[in-house]
């Protein structure tokens, strides 16, 4: 006797809309949330201080779903200036701008309507931090083109992923003290660090393309430079647990996030591709270890 072939399930093809939702999650980075969570812990470091611990649930909800948003609308617009670039490099040639699943009209539409959405939720809060969230869409609109011109679009990154601290103090206080802007100048020089390293994972497509970053112009040196821009975070994060009047546990979250800064440097010292970017991934717990030492300090101290 005979056996039959067996003949698998024929697969059902997938809807045009399902896979053109899936093209656009992957363009705004759904799939990788690092880039929200670099955004979101100095939001909120920003949001625990300028409400001594405890933010209203509204504005809570505005600026982390905002950060989201405007996240997701930066990487857009990132892939659409980098359309000339992306396919050309390694870890980014499948994106969808690069591999024309999704055209730069269709790009350009997606951002519109994200950078509008953000700007829905600012319009429930004060005059000022609406004024204010003008200057974060212009910053988030500019930076991707700063690459072409400069070596430090890594530094003009942090301001515009820093900005919503300035804004949370304006949401909450009416006003934008002196110690957040301290605290925006140590996410300056974090932001700069952390995207060096990524920076770093790019450097060989990025020079023979002609990009420019910082990783580029550190060269040789740039792990010393690495040491310098951590070390000016810190001094900065610890202006403001002084300004502020941070207790014990602020202080320890600094000291675990020093921890998590040092295994970078222990993992990448070799410069390879893979060590750089876990490098970068793991400020993701530098950002919240900080958090958790200013959460902690006010709700557990006197």
């Amino acid at each position: 006797m005979g056996y039959e072939r067996y003949a698998p399930p024929a697969t059902k093809p997938v809807p045009r809309w399902r896979e053109r939702l899936g093209q656009y999650w992957t363009l705004v980075r759904g799939d990788r949330p690092i880039g929200w969570l670099l955004l979101l812990w100095p939001t909120w470091w920003g949001l625990w201080i300028a409400s001594g611990g405890v933010p209203s649930w509204w504005i809570l909800f505005v600026f982390s779903a905002g950060v989201w948003l405007t996240r997701s609308a930066g990487c857009v617009i990132n892939d659409y200036a980098d359309r000339w670039l992306d396919g050309s490099v390694e870890r980014t040639k499948n994106r969808p701008l690069a591999t024309g699943a999704v055209s730069g009209r269709e790009a350009l539409v997606v951002f519109a309507v994200l950078m509008l959405a953000a700007f829905a939720l600012v319009l429930t809060l004060n005059r000022l931090t609406m004024l204010m969230s003008v200057v974060g869409v212009i910053l988030a609109a500019s930076y991707p083109y700063l690459k072409r011109y400069t070596y430090l679009p890594q530094v003009y990154l942090g301001m515009a992923f820093g900005w919503g601290i300035p804004m949370g103090f304006a949401a909450v206080q009416g006003e934008v003290p002196p110690v957040a802007w301290v605290l925006y100048v140590a996410n300056i020089f974090w932001a700069t660090a952390y995207d060096t390293w990524y920076a770093m994972v790019d450097r060989d497509d990025d020079i023979r393309m002609g990009a420019k970053s910082t990783a580029i112009l550190f060269g040789d040196l740039d792990l010393v430079a690495q040491g310098v821009l951590y070390a000016m975070t810190f001094s900065a994060l610890a202006l403001v647990g002084r300004e502020a009047g941070m207790g014990n546990y602020f202080w320890y979250g600094l000291g675990v996030a020093l921890l998590f800064v040092l295994y970078q440097f222990a993992i990448a010292r070799s410069r390879e591709r893979e060590a750089c970017f876990r490098a970068f991934l793991n400020n993701h717990w530098v950002g919240m270890a900080v958090f958790a030492g200013i959460a902690a300090d006010y709700a557990l101290a006197g």
